[in-house]
């Protein structure tokens, strides 16, 4: 890959922002995290964003790729500056508050469906991947 210490997921997580991708890599981050994906019920996405546009853009974008309803924002306060979002698909709610100082990027996280004998279980967080990594 890019950085050449970047073999799949598992490797950005060290990271503090996504590191830029070829096409070909972006493709194999892409199918990686998509058969991943598949052992888990519904997700929760932290997005590391200079916007709340960029923010929302790259949410939907996913939401779209992964034939997802669309979650719905709270507060609809337009932020020009850094900004964390995060998506719950569990509420189908979605959150966005000005943060100075973050990365670039966004992360997924996998959860299972509650059972009585377990609880909700949580799985592996990925990233931070590339906001664009869905944009087609």
């Amino acid at each position: 890959m890019s950085d050449p210490a970047i073999r799949g997921l598992a490797d950005l997580n060290r990271l503090r922002s996504a590191p830029p991708l070829s096409s070909l890599e972006r493709e194999n981050l892409k199918t990686e995290l998509i058969a991943e994906m598949n052992h888990f019920a519904w997700f929760t996405v932290g997005i590391m964003a200079s916007s709340s546009t960029e923010a929302m853009t790259c949410l939907r974008d996913l939401e779209l790729a992964m034939g997802w309803p669309s979650m719905q924002l709270e507060d609809k306060t337009r932020i020009d500056s850094g900004v964390f979002l995060k998506a719950n698909q569990s509420t189908g709610c979605i959150r966005i508050r000005a943060e100075v100082g973050l990365g670039e990027g966004f992360l997924l996280s996998g959860h299972q469906v509650e059972s009585q004998q377990s609880g909700s279980q949580s799985g592996p967080t990925w990233g931070p991947l590339p906001l664009d990594l869905f944009r087609d």
